[in-house]
């Protein structure tokens, strides 16, 4: 019969995250000032994502999870690109922000993460682009919205499933980021994200220590095509984020 308590190592894991969280809140709110204050003068978001990037890294530090690149010299950085990520975990953001080596990209996100204290400010003042996931249409104007006002050389990155996996699985692609970038002849950056669940899963508080590893693809051209393209551009570059993606292979 086992007698073993297992009461010690449920509250050494609720004081792991307890401490993580901590940490966590420290370093959006030592990040929150610098962003407010640059924000003022920059109006390009551009010096805004640099801080975010130093938050990112933060956090991905604290938490003790690793980011391995590969493909990195498939990315032309004179080029402005609508990067198409899958998403596992709340750690996809902070892992994609510091592994593209300080690559100018805006967030597609949901507009309720605008109501976070502090983090919906920060994310504001960075010019990211905000749509309402529950209209298609005014998602879509958004983005174009968006993107119009994007200084040169600075992207878009959508996580093309629209939310996080509960499975690890690559689901469905939405087409609002496709259809901006096949209106705009912006090229698709595929990056295909392994590992952010086990760091932190969907519906999950436990952090763990790991690695997040960011497979780019080759870009796939836009200029040319039409919205009769639409549907194709969706299967082939989802095909090339299931190919790395090593849940599915």
């Amino acid at each position: 019969m086992d007698t073993s308590d297992p009461h010690p190592i449920f509250l050494l894991r609720w004081i792991k995250i307890a401490w993580l969280f901590s940490w966590l809140v420290i370093a959006t709110v030592l990040v929150f000032p610098p962003i407010t204050l640059v924000s003022l003068f920059s109006k390009t978001g551009n010096g805004m994502f640099h801080l975010a990037r130093f938050w990112a890294w933060l956090i991905l530090k604290i938490s003790a999870v690793h980011v391995v690149v590969r493909g990195a010299d498939k990315i032309d950085r004179a080029r402005s690109y609508m990067i198409i990520a899958n998403h596992q975990s709340h750690f996809d953001g902070p892992a994609l922000a510091w592994g593209l080596g300080g690559l100018q990209f805006r967030w597609i996100a949901k507009k309720e993460l605008l109501d976070i204290p502090l983090f919906g400010h920060c994310l504001n003042s960075s010019r990211n682009i905000f749509i309402d996931r529950t209209n298609r249409e005014s998602a879509l104007a958004s983005i174009h919205e968006g993107m119009a006002m994007l200084p040169t050389g600075a992207g878009v990155m959508c996580f093309a499933e629209g939310t996080r996996s509960n499975t690890g699985r690559v689901g469905p692609f939405k087409k609002g980021g496709f259809a901006a970038a096949l209106q705009r002849e912006v090229p698709l950056l595929p990056i295909t994200i392994n590992g952010s669940r086990h760091v932190l899963p969907k519906s999950s508080l436990v952090f763990r220590r790991g690695i997040i590893e960011l497979v780019i693809a080759d870009p796939i051209e836009t200029a040319g095509k039409s919205s009769d393209d639409l549907d194709d551009l969706i299967k082939v570059t989802r095909q090339v984020i299931l190919s790395n993606h090593l849940s599915q292979q």
